[in-house]
């Protein structure tokens, strides 16, 4: 069997990123880690990736996505908007699609650093991966908080929020709920719910939170806990943490002759408001947000020493059909 990376990593007892480290001769890697490295690829007579090697000083032209799937509308339609912008500039992508796998990020991290990407692009829903700290190479987020050396591009979270309730209690709704996605991080996505109660305490009207987070649901759990959200009839207006929930959210109402009540989704892909109009929307400026990734990223790369301060927050709307 023709050894990977990862027995390398195994066999001598560092992170996959750690062995690309070597590979790639950063600097601050200890001499000791260095001879554990290369003794593991000696015994293990791994070949590390001969184009990676030999592009060694020059620019590679890619650049590495890692989302948590692209079968999502959003990320879907946010990869193109990357591809189609990177492309004109004489660039390729490598997309990992993480799948809010923890060490599934891990890999591809480490697999994206031993191809010697020049920067990667991050919308990552798995938090806590330690990785992020240590690979020495330009990194930029859209919308988590991953490490206090990675900025993050983000759209205004906090303000959508408050549409998507103001929205709801607009059309009449007295008993929200707010679905959300269980972080407790520092990532600008919990603005959401915080901005979400403002119209709320003003209008005194009533709200209450639930996390479904998609790490740990399966499509059919989800569902189950929906239904049972809904099948009381507690509530008369929802805010999804995004536009699939929301159309999830709607697709049970049906099936089971609930109330209908009005829901408000998140993201506002193109897909959504042209074909799945039964939603309202807050949207996110796709466009924008691939110009501002880019542009960080590349500044990134030109001065990889310095310290970018996250960009200004992009605007959000709301859509209804």
């Amino acid at each position: 069997m023709v050894a990977k990376l990862q027995d390398v990593a195994k066999r001598a007892g560092v992170t996959i990123t750690t062995v690309s480290r070597v590979l790639n001769d950063f600097p601050h890697v200890s001499k000791k880690t260095h001879d554990k490295v290369y003794a593991a690829i000696r015994a293990l007579n791994y070949h590390p990736n001969a184009l990676a090697r030999s592009l060694q000083g020059k620019s590679s032209k890619f650049i590495g996505l890692i989302f948590p799937t692209i079968a999502n509308p959003f990320f879907s339609e946010l990869s193109n908007e990357l591809e189609v912008k990177l492309s004109a500039k004489g660039y390729k992508i490598i997309i990992a699609s993480s799948a809010n796998n923890v060490e599934a990020e891990r890999r591809y991290l480490g697999m994206l650093a031993a191809n010697m990407v020049e920067g990667i692009i991050t919308g990552s829903h798995n938090l806590g991966v330690e990785e992020y700290d240590q690979v020495n190479m330009p990194i930029v987020s859209f919308d988590r908080f991953l490490s206090d050396k990675i900025p993050i591009v983000s759209s205004d979270n906090l303000n959508g929020g408050k549409l998507a309730t103001q929205y709801l209690i607009d059309q009449g709704a007295k008993r929200i709920a707010i679905i959300t996605d269980d972080d407790d991080s520092k990532s600008p996505t919990s603005l959401r719910a915080i901005g979400a109660l403002n119209p709320i305490h003003k209008a005194n009207v009533q709200a209450e939170e639930f996390s479904f987070p998609d790490a740990h649901f399966t499509e059919e759990k989800k569902s189950e806990e929906l239904k049972d959200l809904l099948s009381g009839n507690k509530f008369d207006g929802i805010f999804a943490n995004n536009d699939t929930t929301a159309l999830q959210i709607n697709k049970i109402i049906k099936e089971n002759n609930f109330k209908k009540i009005p829901v408000v989704g998140y993201d506002g892909t193109a897909f959504v408001r042209l074909y799945l109009t039964d939603i309202a929307t807050i949207v996110q400026p796709i466009s924008q947000i691939a110009d501002a990734l880019i542009d960080l990223l590349f500044k990134r790369i030109e001065k990889p020493d310095i310290h970018f301060a996250n960009p200004p927050l992009l605007p959000v709307e709301l859509f209804k059909s």
